[in-house]
């Protein structure tokens, strides 16, 4: 290793975040955090809902530490310790002439890191916030510690940090096999297709409470496992038919069967967790508003056209089968959850904004056959604002070293 104390090596990535259209809920294996069923998800488009994490290795660090969104936080929980502890022992050689620094495979074990990240979207309401911290801490670990496995191979340690981030590794429609090995070695997740594969999909989120839930996902699955039988149905009789038609659906792009199984499977979610003992409650009156609402503009239109489903918090991602229903339902939207009078709509719709454009709201009525398919709606809704998206790309290193969090220089964040 290099003897001058003072060189800082840095790599900074982006990893997006995913939305699982095929619920996990539920772990055989709580230290591996092995899941009780398989589970299928979308990576959503990373220039709108990503993690963005600088790792650095420094020979001057005296210890392991980590900002998150601009604080520092302990790494001394399992999870944190795992990850490390299984990417640091994969760690090659790293050589960079033009610094002057080589790394020798066993140095990683001694060398501290310094992390940073940062999230684009609210951290633990119910958006897989630790779905892609914990993806894109892998994947910026490996790129900075030259490990050479494959992105399934670093989806399993992924995993080891939260479930869902093992799905983060790609971009698309991704599935988490499970597995059967004790050891969680088969427990990984694969690529179905690519973000190019079903591009006419458009994604929204409303943001319905940026809060962090009442109960985490970690302890809500617990407590399913426990206490729910309905869930044991579900992992036994249920999930493993829907896995093969949702990725039948997906290979078809039949969007018809894509929406009942995801509709269908987010509602059984939350069944669970109100089946569970005591009771688990992460949807809120909004919520089932807009459920209410997806749910009579599809029988209106005679065939589904837009897909809902909640994870573990009160936020509604809706997947709309065109940009055409996108841009007709960012008009019924603002129409039922009109922003308040002191926000501006910049704020209000952000992520993808050309879908408002084209909604053409600024000063004009919503269209009265957007009204029909809604149908009444006697309540405004209070929704914090919405992200417009699409199925996106996995992790990718940012070479511009200015996005970077830390100071080069330093290693400490900016």
């Amino acid at each position: 290793m290099a003897e001058e104390k003072k060189w800082v090596l840095m790599v900074t990535a982006q990893t997006p975040t995913n939305i699982a259209v095929i619920k996990y809920w539920g772990k055989r294996d709580e230290v591996r955090i092995l899941p009780i069923n398989d589970s299928i998800s979308v990576t959503l488009d990373p220039d709108h809902l990503c993690t963005l994490t600088t790792v650095a290795v420094s020979p001057s660090f005296d210890r392991d530490r980590m900002w998150l969104n601009g604080k520092e936080i302990s790494l001394s929980g399992s999870r944190y310790q795992n990850c490390l502890r299984e990417i640091r022992s994969r760690g090659d050689d790293v050589e960079d002439e033009v610094k002057g620094i080589k790394i020798e495979k066993k140095d990683w074990e001694t060398l501290h890191l310094h992390i940073a990240s940062y999230n684009n979207f609210p951290t633990a309401a119910g958006l897989a916030s630790s779905a892609a911290g914990f993806a894109c801490l892998v994947f910026s670990l490996a790129k900075l510690m030259n490990v050479n496995e494959d992105q399934s191979q670093l989806s399993a340690i992924a995993r080891q940090g939260s479930g869902s981030a093992c799905r983060s590794l790609f971009g698309g429609f991704v599935k988490w096999n499970m597995g059967n090995k004790e050891d969680g070695s088969d427990s990984v997740a694969v690529q179905l297709a690519d973000e190019k594969h079903w591009g006419d999909l458009v994604i929204i989120v409303a943001v319905v409470s940026s809060r962090e839930k009442e109960t985490s996902s970690t302890s809500g699955m617990r407590e399913s496992v426990e206490t729910s039988l309905l869930l044991q149905h579900r992992a036994k009789d249920v999930v493993p038919m829907r896995i093969l038609q949702m990725e039948e659906a997906i290979k078809n792009r039949d969007f018809t069967s894509f929406a009942k199984l995801t509709c269908a499977d987010s509602n059984q979610f939350h069944a669970v967790c109100m089946d569970t003992s005591p009771p688990i409650f992460y949807m809120n009156d909004t919520s089932h508003r807009i459920i209410s609402l997806v749910e009579k503009w599809n029988r209106k239109a005679g065939t589904p056209e837009i897909a809902y489903t909640f994870d573990a918090g009160p936020n509604a991602v809706l997947i709309a089968k065109s940009r055409k229903v996108a841009v007709e339902l960012m008009q019924g939207l603002l129409y039922c959850f009109p922003p308040k009078s002191d926000t501006d709509m910049k704020s209000y719709v952000i992520g993808d904004t050309s879908i408002v454009k084209e909604a053409g709201l600024e000063g004009r009525e919503v269209p009265q056959e957007i009204k029909d398919k809604i149908g009444s709606q006697d309540q405004k809704g209070e929704v914090s604002y919405f992200i417009c998206s699409r199925p996106g790309k996995g992790p990718v290193v940012l070479q511009d070293q200015t996005q970077a969090l830390l100071h080069p220089q330093t290693g400490l964040p900016k």
